[in-house]
């Protein structure tokens, strides 16, 4: 049988729905209803047909969110040799990074605080968040013209989502936990002052 093709109850199940939208993008339950509960119940099949790829599907039932990471690069194909990588690895700036990890906190703290699914968060919120950690200077347009930059590109890697009618107003997306996992978490204070650091010779050498 085709991995394209689905059989018994399940023959009406469209698999390369599913596939096409994972190649995409995260599946998220939220806003691929659809696609999700598809996924879930052919999780078997697109396993199956990614593993031939060189690539996993990773879903988090809990959070509702699906997407497809490369295989361990120690991981070769039937015949020994390396398989090409389909998933880029993407190179982050500091700042981006920084953002990254101070939303991660934010989503821990409301999770331990909040019955509530959604971290919602202004764009002020944000830059006031991320301000206390770059150097401080006289050009506050400029300072806050950067920091949007940062936010649109951690919005472009699909970790904040803007709210639709409201251009001020932030999900934190929560796939950012797969990428900043706890462990990492745990390590943050040890981390920032190592920014603090990182930033105090950048001022040094201006």
């Amino acid at each position: 049988m085709s991995p394209l093709t689905t059989a018994g109850p399940a023959a009406e199940l469209n698999l390369p729905m599913v596939l096409t939208q994972l190649m995409k993008g995260v599946v998220y339950q939220d806003t691929h209803d659809k696609a999700w509960r598809q996924l879930i119940q052919l999780q078997p099949q697109v396993r199956d047909y990614v593993a031939l790829i060189g690539l996993t599907v990773v879903i988090d039932e809990a959070e509702g969110y699906a997407f497809l990471r490369q295989r361990a690069d120690d991981e070769d194909d039937a015949d020994g040799q390396p398989l090409p990588r389909l998933i880029p690895r993407r190179s982050l700036s500091f700042h981006v990074s920084l953002l990254l990890a101070l939303l991660r906190k934010k989503l821990a703290e409301f999770d331990a605080s909040n019955g509530d699914t959604r971290l919602m968060l202004s764009r002020a919120q944000i830059i006031d968040m991320i301000r206390l950690f770059l150097p401080a200077t006289s050009n506050e347009v400029r300072l806050v013209d950067q920091i949007d930059t940062h936010i649109a590109k951690v919005a472009e890697l699909g970790f904040l989502r803007p709210v639709k009618g409201q251009d001020q107003l932030f999900e934190v997306r929560r796939i950012l936990k797969a990428f900043v996992d706890g462990q990492w978490l745990a390590d943050f204070d040890r981390r920032l002052n190592g920014y603090a650091a990182l930033l105090a010779g950048d001022e040094t050498d201006a």
